[in-house]
Parts: C-alpha cells; sequence; structure tokens
C-alpha cells in the first residue's frame, strides 16, 4: 500500500492472527500457553494462520505462573474478555455450571466462537448452547471435554462418520481407574487408596464427582449424543460409582479371569438407548481391561469398522491442552467456512437428531457378579441356585471361598449369563432374604464386550 495514502485498509480476514481470550488460568490454561507457545510455528504451518492469546481472566493476575504470558493482558473480570470486540474465539476453562454457562452464552451472543474442556456443562447444557451457536454461526469445539488428550469426539464424529454406531464402552475418569488399579496390586481397601489418591493429587479434596461416577457420567452423555445422534441426555442416565468395591471383590475377579473397571457403556437396543456408568467386570484378555493407573481408553464398535480402541492421557495440563489447541486449529480452519457446511457439534444435522429414549436399567440385559456370605450348612446353596433357576437365571461359574477365623458365613461369589436387570433384582431380594444369608448381596455388573454383541 502507498504510504501516503488515505484510503483505509480493508482487514484481511483470511491471514491476520487469530485473537483468543482465555476464561481461566489453572493447570489447563497454562498448559494451553505453553503448548502454543512451544510449537507456534508447527500449529500456524497447520492452521494456516497464528494463533495469539491475547487477554486472559484470572482470579489473580499477580499470581506467579509457569507458563509464558508475555503479550497476554490479565483482568480479573471475565466478562471484558467475553464482550471484547478484538478477540475472535474464547477458550472457556473455569469448570462448572456457573458462571461458565452465562459466559459461554454471553461469547456466542457477541459473535464469538468458543472453545472448552468442559464435560459438566457440556453435557448439562450442551443442546441449549448449540443452539445458541448455530442461530449467531459460531462453533464451539469440546474435544478438551472427553477422555483428555484422546482424539475421541472426532474420531467418532468424522472419522467414523460412515459407520452406524453400535456401542461405546469407555474407561474415562482417570481417578478410579488409578484406585481400582491400586486396589488390585497393592490389595488395598478402596478408602486407603483413596486417601493416598488425594495425597498424589489424582484425586479432589472432595472426590464423589469422579468416585460417585458423575464425572464418567458426563463425558457418556456427550460420546452417546455424538454417537447416535440424539440430544444430550444426562439427566436420564444410570451412574453408581465404586465406593462400594471391597478388595475381595477385585480379588475375587481377579481369580475368576475378570478386572474390574469403572465403565461407561452406551449401547443401541431394540428399544432405545442404554445409557449406563457402573463398576464393571471385563474379561482380562481383553485390551481394554488392562488399562491401568490415571490413563483413559475407550473402545467404539461400528458396523463397518468393527470394534476399534483410542488410548492415552485422560487428563493433566498439557494432554488436555493438546484438545484444545486441536478445536482452536479446527476453529482457525473453518472461519471463512459457511456456517451450514461446518462439521455439526454432536456429529449429525441439528435437524436430524432422534429423541430416542434412554432405557431404564430395569430393561438393561447384562450378565453379572454375584457375591454373597451364607452360613456354612447343606442345602443353602442349593436354595440360592433354585432362586435363580426360577427366575430362569443360568449360571456361568460359581466359587466358594473359605470363612475367615472364626465365623460361619463363607463367601459364595457367582457369576451368571446375561439376564434382564429386574430379573436379578427380583432374585437378590429373595436371596437376601433367606435365613441363612449374612448381610447384603453384593452385584457388579459384568460385559465381556464382544464384537459380536449387539
Amino acid at each position: 500500500m502507498n504510504p501516503k495514502s488515505t484510503k483505509t485498509p480493508v482487514r484481511d480476514t483470511g491471514t491476520e492472527p487469530v485473537r483468543v481470550g482465555l476464561l481461566g488460568l489453572g493447570t489447563v490454561g497454562c498448559g494451553t500457553l505453553t503448548v502454543l507457545s512451544r510449537n507456534r510455528e508447527e500449529i500456524t504451518r497447520r492452521a494456516g494462520r497464528r494463533i495469539d492469546i491475547v487477554q486472559a481472566a484470572a482470579r489473580d493476575p499477580r499470581k506467579a505462573r509457569a507458563c509464558p504470558l508475555v503479550g497476554v493482558e490479565l483482568v480479573t473480570d471475565a466478562e471484558i474478555v467475553v464482550t471484547n470486540p478484538a478477540i475472535d474465539v474464547v477458550v472457556e476453562l473455569i469448570g462448572g455450571y456457573d458462571p461458565a454457562r452465562r459466559l459461554v452464552l454471553q461469547a456466542i451472543a457477541h459473535g464469538k466462537h468458543v472453545v472448552t474442556a468442559n464435560k459438566a456443562l457440556i453435557a448439562l447444557h450442551g443442546n441449549e448452547i448449540f443452539r445458541a451457536a448455530q442461530d449467531h454461526g459460531v462453533m464451539v469445539a469440546f474435544e478438551a471435554a472427553v477422555a483428555g488428550g484422546i482424539p475421541i469426539i472426532k474420531a467418532i464424529r468424522e472419522g467414523l462418520a460412515a459407520n452406524r454406531i453400535e456401542w461405546v464402552a469407555g474407561i474415562i475418569n482417570g481417578t478410579t481407574n488409578y484406585i481400582l488399579s491400586e486396589m488390585r496390586d497393592r490389595g488395598t481397601e478402596f478408602a486407603d487408596v483413596l486417601a493416598e489418591a488425594q495425597r498424589l493429587g489424582y484425586a479432589e479434596a472432595d472426590p464423589s464427582v469422579d468416585i460417585d461416577g458423575i464425572d464418567t457420567g458426563n463425558k457418556l452423555t456427550i460420546l452417546a449424543a455424538i454417537a447416535f445422534g440424539i440430544p444430550l441426555k444426562f439427566k436420564d442416565a444410570y451412574i453408581e460409582g465404586i465406593r462400594d468395591i471391597t478388595r475381595a471383590d477385585v480379588a475375587y475377579a481377579e481369580e475368576l479371569g475378570y478386572a474390574l473397571k469403572l465403565l461407561g457403556i452406551a449401547r443401541r437396543a431394540p428399544n432405545g438407548i442404554e445409557l449406563r456408568v457402573h463398576p464393571t467386570l471385563i474379561p482380562e484378555r481383553r485390551l481394554i481391561a488392562n488399562v491401568d493407573g490415571a490413563m483413559n481408553a475407550v473402545l467404539v464398535k461400528g458396523d463397518a469398522v468393527g470394534p476399534t480402541m483410542f488410548y492415552g492421557a485422560g487428563a493433566g495440563a498439557e494432554p488436555t491442552a493438546s484438545a484444545v489447541v486441536a478445536d482452536l486449529v479446527d476453529v482457525v480452519r473453518t472461519l471463512t467456512t459457511d456456517p451450514t457446511n461446518r462439521v455439526p457439534h454432536l456429529a449429525f444435522q441439528s435437524d436430524s437428531l432422534v429423541d430416542l429414549p434412554i432405557l431404564p436399567m430395569n430393561d438393561v440385559r447384562t450378565s453379572y457378579y454375584l457375591r454373597l456370605h451364607a452360613v456354612n450348612r447343606p442345602g443353602v446353596l442349593a436354595d440360592v441356585t433354585r432362586i435363580l433357576g426360577d427366575l430362569s437365571i443360568s449360571i456361568e461359574a460359581i466359587l466358594q471361598k473359605e470363612p475367615a477365623e472364626g465365623d460361619d458365613a463363607v463367601p459364595i461369589i457367582i457369576l451368571t449369563h446375561p439376564v434382564v436387570e429386574r430379573s436379578m433384582n427380583s432374585a437378590i431380594a429373595r436371596i437376601e432374604a433367606l435365613a441363612a444369608i449374612r448381610g447384603r448381596v453384593a452385584r457388579i455388573r459384568l460385559e465381556h464386550l464382544r464384537a459380536d454383541w449387539r
């Protein structure tokens, strides 16, 4: 341009850096800055334009942080970021429902694209957020919301787009997987491993979101929506955590050739969708059964591709930042794309979502592990097996252990073939009513996760 010209230059939207505002400068926020800074040249080559974080909201801007903040304006009010006309994309890393929901909707209303790692926000309010994004012609990207650095959302939404997805089963919470792995390897009780996990930073001071299965339920809700083309239905999911798992259950499972994991399972059924989170026995020969520590893994079964497994770190600063930055690259690549031709938020076109019912747990069919304590006298086991037989529950294996010293009750472990949960509930109630049965019957579901599982 002639430097003497008075003509106002036209902004070249295809070459100028994309300006990003960051909400939250915690572990993942700093990880995002670090990854963007370290791999800037590579990321720019992939995106086609430079990505600059120019403003960030933090509670304490003066706090020392181990991430590059050169060129980043720090503010305490997140609304300054979401309403800043100079910002193209807002990255939400606050977590939780509020104020995250309000800020995301405000950013969308101001015409800004959004990247978020907030699985709880998407699982509970995603339908509202995606409608708003569609109305304003912006993108909401959320790869980091499920399984940290594993690109599972992109894999299902795009890589497996030719398939009719039949089921998804995942270890998608590192805290619970660490606890169950340690219980198996060290023979330690749940409470002791949990305390150690809190000391090491794997578990929060209040671990309920993790150990009660809520975090897994949030992530499973998102996976089910993009796998089956249904609205997000977190409130309809069945969720059961690992608080009641004992070291005896873990040891007996291993003796029988199974690993015990907290699984999120979403599966097509003839009359709806199964959406369930619970401790699950898996045959130890399955790859997913050997995912240990805080790692994550997701199995996806498509009708054309068959079973596929995705494995990696489900949390942490840089693994999660990897997904956040990948979403930023996707947003940059599509900034000049007609909004109606972008990849749909939930994989299926918004007017093609099908509101299939989520099955109540009573209607789900699965196999079971039962652990009961019975007085050591003739006829008791026959009474138990007769109850199971009366309800057409077939037994796969029975394991009877020696009683503890000074105890007249023996532990009995039973594995069943698949049965509808309603029938199992009836069987457990009848077994617990027997005079020779001590205490409650422990019940853990069992899945073989075979390629022919439909």
